[in-house]
């Protein structure tokens, strides 16, 4: 090993891309490193072509997993780029490499198959060696393509592949790359997995990732964008090797509990075993290899809770060490990034405090593995100043283009988590500086952002369900629970809290996040008025599906076009988990009152569901906001002819310059803009494939939600909507300037008051 890792040290472990491109349909250089450029024919892909005539195999534990790591969009050779991940057998000493080739156009008229021939552009990639212990090792192909004038598909076959498990080999891989003028088509999902004790075989497991594929074979997602909870590692506290932990019933003994090197070597070894275990089945497996991969992660990605729990808890050895071995397999199979050379552990006081923003090095944990060092960061990530107060890490925050007019920004709020926060003032600091810095630098071009959050922020206010929880009453049924088992679930094993109670204090709308919340949304306001770019916000964890938005109070008069305020919050989830009893369901849409965020933001969720998906009833008949059923979404730029001023074409364009309702609205329970009217089964966009609601420049929307529980086929029924685009018009009245002198003045008198009391 000692050759190759003197081979490796050199090389970026981020992959440094190279921009010049053949254009003329030759061989070209897909990397700047490690490449060998060949000529291979059809016929050879096909047969699993051996480089180099070695003939050797590879013992393929995982994989492949396909991710996009971001876009360079120079006029003169833009580029696409990504990476391929496997995990094998470490007895394979051969650096693999992987074969990439052009396939050709994508028709959408013929169901996703390739219209003509291959371009002959097509080359062999080497694989980085990312880590390695005992057990297993972690490639990754660092892929770039040219983005050619049409949406374009690419085929990859990695030479030597085989399942060391013997399963048949489905090569070769596929992935579609956007046209130059084509913005990316995105699937959402959250929560792919299941909470400890659910009846798995009645759900069928991870269904919907059939509906999933379908959809992606007649019109193909560029980007799948997983909004945290891709796995669900809450088993280590149960059939794990945190269960003897977990049932110390002292919770002063178990919260000075120390984390040795055994207990972390076992919880490194579940970690790993449930993700090999969950992203090798069907039919998540396919999807990993075939539709590139965008990724935050949620506490279940963890530990059910991680963050909320109180801060003397969760700052006790053994939280602190399984946050450290969920971030290295997170850093691994979610990002295809090396993980810290090692993790917390009280047996290495060197990583019990972070050194240069993560752990210390523990010579044990070292022994007999290969972690590769980088050198530079990749650009996609917007990464946090000083570690969480719980993972001795930085937050990884992510930043891409998603084509020619969308840009994304994927919010960390796990690492930098507290009851009390979300995240440190100074990331929200950075990340506003990078859109600046990318808006400005793209010229315009961008339109929308999306923004993905692990948790929804325009949802209905449970401020009354925290008070009774928290509340001083709640603390003889929690002694009764503690000395007798009273109450079962109801209380956490880990606190002795209400068990639902991390859960509320995981939301923005949470009473200890509400300041936070307020200032981050009126900051994306301004962002969005700044630049005349749409904000679209993702959230997820739910477990329920549901649009909720934020909006100018409509006293103000402005019209939908111009309304910087407005942003829809698509909520999707879960894609895998169970939904909640149709109760709670319900009973978020008695909630559902008119909030106001301040006095020019209104808030509230919209009237979303016409009907029963498939007719079965998931819900009260008076709930059409909330759909309590397993969901994910898909969202489509619409294209097509425009006005002058950027609004739809269709209609009369003296009713609809403004995208205004045909009915004024007389709140936000009813359609704010033509892309609200007409929503559920019955909108264009329901089906998850058109994109031609005739509201040019915007977003359709589809959430698909699961007609029958159980059913392995997964089929879904579509619930569609649009989002309209954005267009700032500075002769508006739209409120900031007199909302400004009234927060001004307030500031000046409290700051009086002040002095006069001092």
């Amino acid at each position: 090993m000692a050759d190759y890792e003197s081979q490796q040290a050199g090389q970026n472990g981020y992959g440094t891309y190279e921009k010049a491109v053949n254009g003329n349909g030759t061989p070209f250089d897909l990397q700047n490193a490690g490449v060998k450029s060949t000529a291979v024919s059809p016929a050879e892909l096909a047969s699993g072509y051996q480089a180099g005539g070695t003939g050797s195999q590879l013992d393929v534990i995982c994989g492949p997993l396909i991710n996009y790591k971001y876009m360079e969009l120079d006029p003169g050779s833009p580029v696409w780029q990504g990476s391929v991940l496997i995990v094998t057998t470490p007895t394979h000493q051969q650096q693999p490499h992987l074969h990439l080739r052009q396939a050709g156009p994508v028709s959408h008229a013929s169901n996703g198959a390739q219209n003509g021939g291959t371009s002959g552009r097509e080359g062999t990639i080497d694989g980085i060696k990312l880590y390695e212990d005992p057990e297993k090792t972690f490639w990754r192909f660092s892929l770039t393509v040219p983005i050619e004038q049409f949406e374009a598909r690419w085929e990859y076959t990695i030479p030597g592949f085989k399942y060391a498990t013997g399963d048949p080999v489905k090569a070769p891989w596929t992935f579609v790359v956007p046209a130059a003028d084509q913005s990316m088509r995105l699937m959402f999902h959250s929560c792919n997995g299941f909470s400890v004790g659910t009846d798995t075989e009645s759900w069928a497991g991870p269904a919907l990732w059939n509906d999933v594929l379908r959809i992606h074979e007649k019109r193909p997602f560029h980007v799948m964008i997983g909004g945290g909870d891709q796995i669900y590692n809450d088993g280590i506290r149960v059939d794990g090797p945190l269960k003897q932990w977990t049932d110390i019933t002292n919770p002063l003994t178990r919260r000075h509990h120390d984390f040795s090197e055994h207990m972390r070597s076992e919880c490194d070894k579940y970690y790993y075993k449930n993700y090999v275990r969950w992203y090798t089945s069907e039919p998540f497996k396919t999807a990993n290899g075939q539709i590139p991969q965008i990724n935050i992660w949620d506490d279940h990605d963890i530990i059910d809770g991680f963050g909320s729990y109180t801060d003397h808890f969760m700052k006790c050895a053994v939280f602190r060490g399984i946050g450290g071995v969920a971030f290295k397999y997170y850093c691994l199979f979610q990002h295809h990034i090396p993980p810290p050379k090692s993790t917390f552990t009280t047996d290495a006081p060197e990583t019990m405090h972070a050194v240069n923003g993560t752990s210390g090095v523990d010579p044990r944990q070292t022994e007999n593995t290969f972690v590769l060092e980088s050198l530079e960061e990749d650009r996609s990530w917007i990464i946090g100043k000083r570690p969480g107060p719980y993972v001795e890490e930085r937050s990884r925050n992510l930043y891409m283009r998603l084509g020619k007019r969308m840009a994304f920004v994927g919010l960390d709020a796990r690492t930098e988590r507290t009851r009390h926060q979300v995240n440190y003032p100074d990331t929200y600091d950075a990340i506003f500086d990078r859109l600046d810095e990318e808006v400005e630098a793209a010229n315009g071009e961008i339109k929308h952002l999306i923004l993905l959050l692990g948790v929804p922020i325009a949802y209905p206010r449970l401020a009354w369900l925290e008070n009774i929880f928290s509340s001083p009453l709640m603390a003889p049924l929690r002694l009764m629970n503690k000395r007798f088992g009273l109450g079962g679930g109801f209380f956490n094993s880990f606190d002795g809290q209400v068990d639902l109670l991390d859960d509320l204090d995981d939301h923005y709308t949470a009473k200890h996040h509400k300041r936070e919340r307020r200032h981050f949304i009126q900051r994306l306001q301004a962002f969005a008025k700044a630049h005349s770019i749409r904000v679209t916000i993702l959230g997820g964890d739910v477990h329920l599906a549901a649009m909720g938005r934020f909006y100018s109070n409509l006293d103000l008069n402005i019209p939908p076009l111009n309304d910087h305020r407005y942003m829809a919050n698509v909520i999707s989830s879960a894609i895998t988990n169970k939904p909640p009893p149709k109760a709670v369901a319900n009973l978020l849409a008695r909630r559902n009152k008119i909030h106001h965020l301040d006095p020019n933001t209104d808030e509230t969720l919209m009237v979303l569901f016409d009907k029963q998906p498939g007719g079965q009833p998931k819900a009260a008949a008076f709930n059409h906001v909330t759909m309590p059923s397993r969901n994910f979404a898909c969202i489509t730029e619409v294209t097509g002819s425009a006005t002058a001023n950027g609004v739809p074409s269709n209609g009369d364009q003296n009713e609809q310059a403004d995208l205004r309702p045909t009915t004024p609205a007389k709140d936000g329970h009813q359609p704010l803009h033509i892309g609200e009217e007409n929503v559920g089964t019955v909108h264009k966009a329901a089906d998850g494939v058109s994109s031609d609601s005739g509201l040019v420049g915007g977003l359709d929307i589809s959430i698909r939600v699961e007609i029958e529980q159980g059913n392995p086929e997964g089929l879904t029924e579509g619930y569609g909507f649009s989002i309209p685009p954005l267009k700032v018009d500075p002769s508006i009245d739209d409120g900031d300037s007199h909302w400004h002198l009234r927060s001004a003045l307030r500031s000046r008198h409290s700051l009086h008051s002040r002095r006069s009391v001092n």
